[in-house]
């Protein structure tokens, strides 16, 4: 049977590689709203106008010192429109979206590009420098085509970047940025990430479970089987996408992986302890491995089972990533779960206990653990159970602290760990024109109302200029210019007062939309989804403890531990990423995706130790000796599945992206705060206190009350 087993399962895993065929092209610049957000309808609405397929690509020259040659960046622009001719809309398209991103607003008065910048020698869709008020900086705009695929637009990029410096006087830089810059900068970050992020989860998982074992091959088992389960899910992952609205972008395969590699791990190295354990019992290793199954399976599926049902909980979110990153993951946590509790009880057999060596588990020897350095914890634990508790909790006030001037939301050019040139054009830009000029605003509305419109818009405070963009004899597209940074509160501020202006002009339906409104409604619909799903995913974890354990009372206080370690974790992740690693503000996905991570993965080592728990409580144990004997045969494998499962978050690092960076940073420590602290000193202790009462309304031993199991304690 344990051939069959390993032989469907390859030829499976084979199918999947062999049939998948390659994701569902996405956008890098797709704004991660949803359709009935104010900004996701005007964009919706652009879709329909004439100038609809027009995206400006900015390039930005500097002189070192005094004013710009502007002979010397007409030469240089007629360069790059030859050189994205392919990528170029239609002349009249092209035109028609000049304004809205160049609208002119940051020149002086008199600052069009002087010299007949917009001569008869200029090429058929240049459009004419503007120079900034003291002249030191210009820019240029390039159309491109608005619906190129990822590939071609950084292409488009490239070619733009590879053209403009050339033939510059001394002391004259050129940047790109813009929207397409910024595409393809993002698009640049996850080349080749697929296969870094593989390299290092691997490494970082060899190296622990040899660590861990002790032994030359026997980690590469457990490795093989989680890293095809990987592969598997990742090309699941891609039929998906190919079916459905799910996104397999880098950010949620990366997520995906490290959360399948991380889970798959935890739930291998919990059956192969409860494995070695029966074989110092049973002389049979296929009856060992039934018996491991009996103990751990239902752990192992209770520990999945919450984490699918949380993240598919994400399918109710607002938030396009969220939903995607929600059925990804479910979807590769199911596959872990098959893989952990089919193929790996199948492969271990295959070896028998050789595959130990040199540490062997042999019959009747004694199980280290039972008299090891976690047994000697529960009972200092349980020994001082007020004390020890306090200190604990402590601590983790002390922890949470920090992050009472927790900040939410990045502006774009926050969301890198290193500065591209895209974000170093912006900051250039930022520094010489309005801060809007390089991502106007847009406002749709009735053609008919146009000049009231413009009228509203011009009159709120910090709009520097409204010009019409484009248009048909429906709709009217207006560009305005914020004078606020991208990104910034200010900038927020802005965009809402514009609204309440333009949206109280009789008639006119207008709308507002664009780079800065986007990020307002993503921060909207980030603040109603954590609103949702907080409780729903404590209501799920709540439910799967009541479940599986049957009490009121371990239940709630096992939530409580976690949501603890969560706050613990956001408020010491803050300070770090404040006064160690100059981190920006949290994006604005960011808590919510930590908070399901650390409750769903979290109450997993707690799951782990309390069934054991009750294991040994059913055998007839008082609740303080249950706990410490679950302690004592789990703390180990538990603590390496928590270091494990943090390192592997850790390695999201290798995707240069700050929000990445940040949940790898606050999981990881969360996941380490609660192996080390929280469950193995807080909950043995608050287990300690309650006695049989913690598994109240039944008890193990006998499935009566706790108040009658105290009876004769």
């Amino acid at each position: 049977m344990k051939w069959l087993v390993v032989v469907i399962a390859v030829l499976v895993s084979a199918a999947a590689f062999a049939f998948a065929g390659e994701p569902k092209a996405v956008s890098t610049t797709a704004a991660s709203l949803p359709d009935s957000a104010e900004a996701a309808q005007v964009t919706a609405l652009r879709e329909k106008l004439p100038s609809s397929g027009v995206t400006p690509a900015i390039v930005v020259y500097k002189a070192a010192s005094g004013e710009v040659d502007v002979k010397a960046v007409e030469a240089s622009r007629d360069r790059a429109v030859a050189a994205v001719k392919q990528w170029a809309p239609t002349a009249a398209a092209a035109g028609g979206a000049a304004p809205g991103g160049a609208s002119g607003s940051g020149a002086s008065s008199g600052g069009a590009a002087p010299g007949g910048a917009s001569g008869s020698g200029a090429p058929a869709g240049a459009i004419p420098p503007q120079l900034s008020e003291d002249k030191g900086t210009a820019l240029v705009i390039v159309p491109l085509k608005a619906d190129l695929p990822d590939g071609a637009n950084s292409d488009a990029v490239a070619a733009l970047r590879a053209v403009v410096r050339k033939g510059l006087p001394q002391g004259l830089t050129a940047t790109v940025t813009g929207g397409p810059a910024f595409g393809a900068d993002i698009g640049a970050v996850f080349d080749g990430a697929d296969i870094r992020l593989l390299g290092a989860t691997a490494g970082v998982v060899a190296l622990l479970l040899l660590v861990t074992y002790r032994s030359p091959w026997l980690w590469l088992v457990p490795l093989s089987v989680v890293g095809t389960g990987d592969q598997v899910a990742s090309k699941a992952l891609t039929v998906l996408s190919r079916i459905s609205e799910v996104r397999a972008d880098g950010a949620v395969t990366g997520i995906t992986s490290v959360l399948v590699f991380g889970a798959g791990t935890n739930y291998a190295l919990l059956l192969i302890a409860r494995y070695r354990e029966e074989l110092r019992r049973t002389e049979d290793r296929h009856e060992a491995m039934r018996a491991a199954l009996g103990s751990a399976a239902p752990a192992i599926l209770a520990s999945g089972g919450t984490v699918i049902l949380a993240l598919l909980s994400l399918g109710l979110a607002d938030d396009p990533f969220a939903q995607s990153l929600g059925y990804a993951g479910a979807m590769g946590i199911a596959v872990a779960l098959l893989y952990a509790l089919l193929v790996l009880p199948a492969a271990m057999v295959l070896f028998g206990r050789r595959l130990f060596w040199p540490f062997v588990p042999r019959v009747g020897t004694l199980d280290p653990s039972h008299a090891g350095v976690w047994r000697r914890l529960g009972d200092a634990v349980t020994g001082r159970p007020v004390v020890v508790g306090l200190a604990a909790v402590a601590v983790l006030v002390t922890l949470a602290l920090g992050g009472l001037s927790l900040s939410v939301g990045q502006s774009p050019n926050e969301q890198f760990l290193e500065k591209p040139e895209a974000v170093v054009g912006q900051e250039q830009l930022a520094a010489a024109f309005p801060a809007g000029t390089s991502e106007p605003t847009t406002i749709i509305a009735k053609a008919s109302a146009a000049q009231a419109v413009t009228t509203a818009a011009k009159q709120v405070p910090g709009v520097q200029d409204v010009r019409r963009s484009g248009g048909d004899d429906r709709l009217v597209e207006l560009s305005a210019v914020l004078d606020a940074s991208p990104g910034t509160t200010r900038a927020f501020d802005q965009v809402r007062a514009l609204r309440t202006s333009v949206h109280a002009v009789p008639g006119a339906g207008a709308l507002v939309g664009g780079a800065d409104a986007e990020a307002l409604d993503a921060r909207t619909t980030a603040d109603g989804d954590r609103w949702l799903l907080f409780p729903l995913i404590l209501g799920i974890v709540v439910l799967v403890l009541l479940l599986l354990l049957r009490s009121v009372v371990a239940a709630l206080v096992l939530v409580a531990t976690v949501v603890a370690t969560y706050v613990a974790s956001m408020g010491a992740s803050w300070f770090a990423f404040q006064h160690l690693l100059d981190y920006p503000p949290l994006a604005v996905s960011t808590p919510l995706l930590a908070f399901l991570f650390l409750v769903a993965l979290g109450v997993d080592y707690n799951i782990f130790l309390t069934t054991r728990a009750r294991e040994e409580a059913a055998g007839g144990s008082h609740a303080r000796e249950s706990i410490v004997m679950a302690l004592a045969v789990t703390g180990g494998v538990i603590t390496s599945a928590g270091i494990l499962l943090a390192a592997v978050f850790a390695v999201l690092g290798v995707l240069p992206l700050v929000q990445l960076a940040q949940i790898g940073v606050i999981v990881g420590f969360g996941v380490l705060l609660d192996t080390l602290l929280v469950r193995s000193v807080l909950v043995p202790a608050v287990v300690s206190l309650l006695g049989d009462r913690f598994w109240w309304p039944s008890h193990p031993a006998r499935g009566t009350s706790a108040a009658e199991a105290e009876v004769g304690h």
